[in-house]
């Protein structure tokens, strides 16, 4: 077995194009090998920076190659599920987008996939593999800010005017929730190592897909809000507040696009006055980081930091939201 993965990518999405194609191609043992395709133009710019790149007229010819063993999919959510199946079923190891199911449940014919073939399936959920993340989970666990009482969690932007944009459409599986929801929801479980317990949640809706949600939960000793909307100005935030400080990222989810990423710990210094100390992350690329950790657990066998199992739960909490969410 070659110590250099050679990866094809499913379809040609702009997403793909500007970061995960390109993470790919700079990862440390990640060879960008093919693209599924009909469209030549399409595929010019992911040949302009993986020189080389076969191009393959469709998915199935993709999934044929015997070159190929690792398959990136960034279709749009409703096709998650059916390609990842395919592609396992191919002897394909898959690294797909998120959400990779549209319901938790979707999540038992994957996971059942996965332990029957000895492959490796997970979900594109880069941001675990962020150091930024990593070392907040390590200063929550350790107590640096004692017992955390509040969890709160922001993320915006506008795509309103972009109307046939996938996640402005109900049939492609739009929606905030699908699209950006799972980060406040995941992130937050990933640091607190906690289950959503008493949800509650407003959700405004437009044309079938929800567009501003607002959600209440307990999570393990504490108490959680977030808001996710793609009609309000570009904003994000994760504050994890405990009894002896409070920690405060600024740019969780897409740092180097929405700003540096950045850790706050603010803690109390003496009677009157408190202290803020920072931890900067400025080259850090997560979509790069996951590429490598994949890489990693195919060639060392290193367990997979964000498996089935905990994608799954997060679908379900965003389940259980929409199940018990009233009209905002």
């Amino acid at each position: 077995m070659a110590d250099t993965v050679k990866w094809g990518i499913l379809g040609a999405a702009k997403f793909a194009r500007e970061h995960m194609g390109p993470a790919i191609h700079s990862a440390a043992g990640a060879e960008l090998y093919a693209l599924a395709t009909s469209s030549p133009e399409k595929a010019a710019p992911f040949q302009a920076f993986a020189p080389g790149l076969r191009r393959h007229d469709s998915y199935e010819a993709l999934l044929a190659d015997p070159e190929v063993e690792a398959v990136y999919i960034p279709l749009p959510n409703h096709l998650h599920v059916e390609w990842t199946l395919k592609a396992l079923a191919a002897g394909k190891h898959v690294l797909c987008e998120k959400p990779m199911a549209m319901r938790a449940g979707d999540y038992d014919a994957l996971i059942s996939a996965r332990d029957t073939s000895g492959l490796l399936a997970a979900e594109a959920y880069m941001i675990l593999h962020h150091p930024q993340w990593q070392r907040v989970h390590e200063m929550v666990q350790a107590g640096e800010v004692g017992a955390v009482q509040h969890v709160s969690g922001r993320f915006s932007f506008d795509n309103r005017a972009d109307t046939g944009n996938i996640r402005n459409r109900a049939e492609t599986g739009g929606g905030a929730l699908r699209d950006i929801g799972v980060y406040v929801f995941g992130s937050a479980r990933f640091v607190m190592g906690a289950e959503a317990q008493d949800i509650s949640a407003q959700i405004r809706w437009e044309n079938g897909i929800d567009v501003q949600s607002h959600v209440q939960a307990r999570l393990g000793g504490a108490t959680y809000s977030a808001y996710v909307s793609t009609r309000m100005h570009p904003f994000q935030e994760m504050v994890f507040h405990g009894e002896r400080g409070l920690i405060r990222l600024t740019a969780p989810f897409n740092p180097r696009v929405f700003g540096e990423a950045r850790i706050e710990l603010h803690r109390a210094a003496h009677v009157g006055g408190g202290q803020v100390l920072e931890e900067r992350f400025p080259q850090a690329d997560h979509y790069r980081l996951q590429v490598e950790a994949f890489g990693r657990s195919l060639r060392d066998g290193a367990a997979y930091p964000c498996p089935l199992e905990f994608s799954r739960g997060t679908q379900e909490m965003m389940d259980q939201v929409f199940a018990v969410a009233r009209d905002l």
